[in-house]
């Protein structure tokens, strides 16, 4: 009623929430340029005097980009893939299959959802820790660092997700089951059918899962933190940027810092772009389930 009575108000809402998305990174990207002692002073400055590089190229001479940026893509894909796999599977699973207490699954599932992450981080590092016949441990997981010095140790409690297992069962239970029992008649296994026609039908889905998973993996910096102080090799790029304020000139630090972020903030930017014809159809079908 309201929005046809006032269908500006609509436009008004959109457009402000648009500007208060776009110019806190516009500001990130300008700071970035700007030179030694503009950052932080009144008046306050939006745009720098001269745009100048010499920031980025103190970034990456303070980070080691090419290490930091390795340990993130690696983790990040790891998680990324994990999530996809197993949220459509266990999805699958508790939208098309009949078994004794699946409905007790899904509601174990679903609690899961009702927990912050980093209430468990203090558990998953205290496994890793004492992971048998790894980073030097015996077989009762007791004399060295176990995954901790690992890379996987960045991946591991994040390779299932109770989100993910959740959106996509939502979205598969609409497939029709007429179409899955006419490909079992036909001779296709459970696998089969989830492969060649469940997860077609659900690829929305499953692109926008992945680029929500992708965004949280690659932003990650409470649990990479604490792995790093076990093992600074397997450091990634928000703990090092964020590392950048204890090693660089206190009258360049923001500048230098917000480079670090704009380089960090690219791979999601591009990963967005080129995948935001099936993000933006993903949500609207989530949103009709």
């Amino acid at each position: 009623m309201i929005r046809q009575r006032f269908p500006w108000l609509s436009y008004l809402l959109v457009v402000t929430g648009a500007v208060l998305t776009v110019v806190p990174f516009l500001d990130m990207v300008m700071t970035s340029f700007k030179g030694p002692g503009e950052s932080g002073t009144l008046p306050y400055r939006f745009l720098p005097e001269a745009f100048d590089l010499s920031n980025y190229r103190a970034a990456v001479d303070q980070l080691d980009l090419p290490v930091l940026f390795r340990n993130s893509v690696i983790a990040t894909t790891l998680i990324t893939g994990s999530v996809l796999l197993t949220s459509s599977l266990a999805g699958y699973a508790l939208a098309k299959l009949r078994f004794p207490g699946r409905n007790f699954i899904f509601r174990l599932v679903l609690s899961t959802m009702m927990f912050p992450p980093f209430l468990f981080f203090i558990p998953h590092f205290l496994i890793l820790v004492h992971w048998p016949l790894a980073g030097g441990n015996d077989l009762f997981g007791r004399g060295g660092a176990g995954l901790t010095v690992s890379i996987a140790a960045l991946a591991m409690p994040f390779l299932v997700n109770g989100f993910g297992i959740f959106l996509t069962r939502q979205f598969m239970v609409s497939i029709p089951d007429e179409v899955l029992e006419a490909a079992r008649i036909d001779g296709a296994g459970e696998f089969a059918v989830w492969w060649r026609i469940v997860v077609p039908q659900t690829r929305p889905v499953l692109v926008t899962l992945g680029l929500l998973t992708f965004v949280d993996a690659w932003n990650e910096y409470i649990w990479a933190l604490l792995v790093s102080t076990a093992d600074p090799d397997v450091m990634t790029l928000p703990v090092g940027i964020q590392l950048l304020q204890d090693h660089v000139d206190p009258t360049r630090t923001m500048p230098i810092v917000m480079a670090g972020l704009v380089l960090s903030v690219l791979p999601v930017l591009i990963l967005f772009l080129l995948l935001q014809k099936h993000y933006i159809r993903g949500v609207m079908l989530s949103g009709l389930k």
